[in-house]
């Protein structure tokens, strides 16, 4: 697995519209090993493909606590359902490096994707 350079602010490759995958096979996997690893080497919970050059639709997260690993893979996600209460935490992104704003979210959503395997997942959260 390799350590990409995240590219930030002000590159217009981060306003690139990313292009949908047709199918997960064993270069979008490794594109998100290394993903994985670029967001792990820089200290972040989430990373998308745009974030290092790549404009598919692709995330990774891991927001696991007390040092365990537990990434998610995110392939094609679509939010279904927004729940219309807000919750507001502090945020970053890699992308916009020593930045972080009060963001207001939805408490809870739904999100269909493909999986790390290119199975079709429903995440309830």
């Amino acid at each position: 697995m390799t350590i990409k350079n995240i590219i930030t602010e002000p590159n217009k490759i981060l306003r690139q519209i990313s292009n949908p995958v047709q199918k997960v096979g064993g270069n979008e996997r490794k594109i998100m090993d290394d993903m994985l690893d670029t967001m792990y080497d820089a200290n972040g919970i989430g990373l998308a493909a745009i974030q290092i050059g790549i404009p598919k639709r692709i995330i990774v997260m891991d927001i696991a606590k007390d040092g365990k690993k537990e990434p998610r893979y995110f392939v094609n996600p679509v939010i279904l359902n927004k729940d219309p209460i807000k919750n507001t935490h502090e945020e970053g992104c890699l992308s916009v490096p020593e930045q972080f704003a009060e963001i207001d979210r939805p408490s809870k959503c739904d999100v269909e994707y493909l999986d790390y395997n290119g199975k079709k997942q429903l995440l309830k959260a």
